[in-house]
């Protein structure tokens, strides 16, 4: 599985005053009761998946250099414990995840050179590569998260329950099995040489 990154609002500031309610009520027109209701639904799914979303303390941000690390420990071979540990961060420990500080004292708990990091922060490396997978995001028609494209071709959106996820893998399986148009009595070779029928 490989990670992309996509971020709901680019245009967020990395310093927010307003608290996910608030932002929430101003997005979609609605109260901060209305809100804090549509959360809690995810709240719930959370606690049942064993995360601890803590929406009250939640620190909202500009993403975009959270993305450009997890780029970085892409090329390290450590984007799924750099991207775990950012969205762990960010949901249940309410740290401020647009903070440089912030993300290098991430990075390096997962294994990456403080040094290298803070370099690539004061930087616009990985911004190419993170707009290259915005754009790939966009020719999908990807407007939320989360998504999941599998085999380039199949999409599941939104939080799904385990059972969807397993009917569809079975389902795809299913439909890209491989079917034989012959007998299968014809030479065939591979590494160890060739079988020819009698």
């Amino acid at each position: 599985m490989t990670y992309r990154c996509f971020e709901l609002d680019p245009t967020m500031e990395r310093d927010v005053k307003d608290n996910m309610y608030e932002k929430l009520a101003k997005k979609y027109g609605m109260s901060i009761e209305t809100a804090k209701a549509n959360t809690e639904n995810m709240t719930q799914m959370g606690k049942e998946a064993g995360v601890d979303f803590k929406f009250d303390t939640l620190i909202l941000t500009n993403t975009f250099d959270a993305h450009r690390v997890t780029m970085l420990a892409k090329d390290h071979g450590l984007m799924h414990k750099m991207t775990d540990r950012i969205l762990r961060a960010y949901f249940t420990e309410s740290k401020h995840i647009g903070d440089h500080e912030t993300l290098v004292e991430l990075a390096a708990e997962v294994g990456l050179n403080r040094e290298e990091v803070e370099k690539m922060l004061a930087s616009d490396e990985m911004t190419d590569a993170v707009r290259a997978d915005q754009q790939t995001g966009q020719q999908y028609g990807i407007t939320g998260v989360p998504f999941f494209l599998i085999n380039k071709k199949y999409a599941l959106t939104g939080a799904q329950p385990m059972e969807v996820f397993v009917n569809a893998l079975t389902k795809i399986i299913a439909e890209d099995e491989i079917t034989s148009l012959n007998d299968q009595n014809g030479v065939s070779c591979d590494d160890d040489g060739c079988d020819i029928p009698e």
